[in-house]
């Protein structure tokens, strides 16, 4: 059985990265100057880029063929890895917060009203529904 691959993975000497990018390794090394994409760094400090970091480095290059300067790429660039860490601390916090909905002993259950408001309900209890029947004429 195959195990997935991590896309964080620091993998590809930069030659490998250049080609799978489709640009050549000195605007790897620009890119890496300007902070746009930090690979790892092995122990004899040559750098090692992550499957991540080629998709990025190809959204570079997408970014830049559309007319944005370097400094909007990277702009842009720090924005989507806000957003994808906020995105991340949320479902964190989803996952959390259902866990202790779940687990919490006496946990409430809530419904609505005939007139909207709020029922606390026992667990194992239904709310209990109208039944009378009114007629309209106009």
């Amino acid at each position: 059985m195959q195990q997935p691959v991590d896309e964080n993975a620091p993998l590809f000497a930069i030659a490998v990265a250049a080609e799978l990018a489709e640009m050549h390794p000195q605007t790897l090394r620009q890119y890496d100057r300007l902070g746009l994409v930090s690979p790892s760094r092995t122990a004899g400090k040559s750098r090692r880029y992550s499957l991540r970091d080629v998709m990025q480095l190809r959204e570079i290059a997408r970014l830049g063929s559309e007319g944005i300067t370097l400094e909007g790429i990277r702009r842009i660039l720090e924005l989507e890895n806000i957003n994808q860490e906020l995105a991340r601390r949320v479902r964190e916090l989803e996952s959390a917060l259902a866990d202790e909905l779940l687990n919490r002993p006496g946990r409430r259950v809530f419904a609505a009203g005939t007139e909207g408001e709020i029922v606390s309900l026992k667990n194992g209890t239904r709310s209990q529904r109208r039944t009378e029947i009114m007629v309209w004429r106009p």
